[in-house]
């Protein structure tokens, strides 16, 4: 991807100072990684700090058992030397945004969470929409998607926490129709984003002009590589796939994303907020290795420090 001319001044004017960058940039790791750290959220809590990060994200599911056991948590993530990017929602919670008969449950549920993380020092809640039904998202569902988001981000505005919806493949919110309709109908005070790289690239959308178009209601980049044929966004809709024998996302500099442009064009704008390395599966090395990788690709290739 060529930069435009104001990216490449910014690249270059950034260059050199790593420090600023550490400034801008907060990085985290989500760590639900298949092929070794999904069933052990505290092992991979464990070796993720080894590695060298010292934020974690993680799924509501993990943390279910100390929702009245806050204190116990925080034990447990000091122990290791970890804090929270955010947790994510998701089941046991209910995902069915598009039902209005559910969104004063939906409504209650999030908050709640907002208030947990808030515990946790967490500055925005990360959440997924629904399985994707397979007659895909109606504009009916949009109406409803937006009204329920409005109304959390309120919410959790109120409680000093940003609320950002996540577009992800296979759900509810998977792409650019689904994702300009979102944006448009509901209140950039309230409501922010999660910029998936991969799961944007899958939808065919090229994550770096997407980043230009949001801007600063981007308040995380969940950072995941592809293919290299997929760069700029993938030709067509490829189905659920196979993540341990036919994965479609990788360490980052596997080639699919082009992430010094990316940086670069957040350089550009004063961009500041989370970089969360993130990874479905490991399959043919430790979660632990590939996140290392993606460690090294941060600090070597894009001169952003990760401790």
């Amino acid at each position: 991807m060529l930069l435009n001319r104001r990216e490449f001044i910014a690249a270059l004017a950034a260059a050199p100072f790593a420090s600023a960058a550490h400034d801008r940039y907060k990085v985290g790791i989500t760590t639900n990684t298949r092929g070794g750290w999904e069933k052990d959220v505290f092992l991979s809590f464990r070796e993720a700090r080894e590695v060298g990060y010292r934020n974690v994200e993680t799924f509501y599911h993990y943390i279910v058992d100390f929702l009245e056991k806050p204190d116990d948590l925080q034990r447990r993530m000091d122990e290791i030397g970890v804090r929270f990017v955010t947790i994510s929602n998701g089941g046991p919670m209910d995902m069915h945004f598009q039902d209005p008969a559910r969104h004063d449950r939906i409504v209650e549920q999030h908050v709640s969470l907002v208030r947990f993380i808030k515990r946790f020092g967490c500055t925005h809640l990360k959440i997924n929409l629904g399985p994707r039904r397979p007659e895909g998202t109606s504009s009916e569902d949009l109406r409803h998607m937006a009204t329920v988001l409005n109304e959390i981000g309120r919410r959790a505005t109120a409680e000093g926490i940003k609320f950002a919806p996540h577009a992800h493949m296979w759900s509810q919110f998977e792409n650019r129709r689904e994702i300009d309709y979102i944006m448009g109908h509901t209140d950039p005070k309230h409501v922010f984003f999660v910029l998936d790289t991969g799961q944007i690239t899958m939808a065919g959308i090229d994550p770096v002009e997407l980043a230009r178009t949001l801007g600063h209601r981007i308040v995380e980049f969940h950072m995941k590589d592809t293919r290299p044929e997929f760069r700029g966004g993938a030709k067509r809709r490829e189905p659920k796939h196979d993540a341990m024998n036919s994965p479609f996302f990788f360490p980052l500099g596997h080639g699919g994303v082009d992430f010094p442009a990316l940086k670069a064009h957040l350089d550009s704008i004063q961009w500041r907020g989370w970089l969360t390395v993130e990874l479905d599966s490991s399959p043919w090395r430790p979660p632990k290795e590939s996140a290392r990788m993606s460690k090294e690709y941060l600090e070597k290739k894009l001169a952003i420090p990760v401790a």
